[in-house]
C-alpha cells in the first residue's frame, strides 16, 4: 500500500502547478484522499479532500477557488491543480489516505501516520 506525491516544482506567482498522488496496492476510489502541506517552520495543514463514496471535496479557506483536487480512478490517481500561486503556497506537498476528518473547515490525518516523501512547490520569481 503506497501513494506516490509527484509534480512538484518551481512556478512563478500567479503560475499553475498540478500535483499528482499515484496509489499502489489499493483501489484510491474507495477512500477519501487528501492534500496536505507544511512549509518551514510551521505546521502541517490540510488544503483539500474528497470522498472517495460521492466525490464530495472539501478545501482550506486559503485555497479555495484557486486549487482543485480530482481523482482518475482509470489511472488510480489523484490530483491537485493549483492555480495563481502565492509565494505563501511554498511548501512540501503530501497526499495521503486514512482522514481522520474530511469536512468543511477541517482536513486532517494523525500526524503519527506515515507520510511519505511528498513533492516540494516553491513560488518564487
Amino acid at each position: 500500500v503506497q501513494l506516490q506525491a509527484s509534480g512538484g516544482g518551481l512556478a512563478q506567482p500567479g503560475g499553475s502547478l498540478r500535483l499528482s498522488c499515484l496509489a499502489s496496492g489499493f483501489t484510491l476510489e474507495h477512500y477519501a484522499v487528501g492534500w496536505f502541506r507544511q512549509a518551514p517552520g510551521k505546521e502541517r495543514e490540510g488544503v483539500a479532500c474528497m470522498w472517495g463514496s460521492d466525490g464530495r471535496t472539501y478545501y482550506a479557506e486559503s485555497v479555495k477557488g484557486r486549487f482543485t483536487i480530482s481523482r482518475d480512478n482509470g489511472k488510480n490517481t489523484a490530483y491537485l491543480k493549483m492555480n495563481s500561486l502565492k509565494r505563501e503556497d511554498t511548501a512540501l506537498y503530501y497526499c495521503a489516505t486514512d482522514l481522520l476528518e474530511c469536512t468543511v473547515g477541517d482536513i486532517r490525518k494523525d500526524p503519527s501516520d506515515y507520510w511519505g516523501k511528498g513533492t516540494l512547490v516553491t513560488v518564487s520569481s
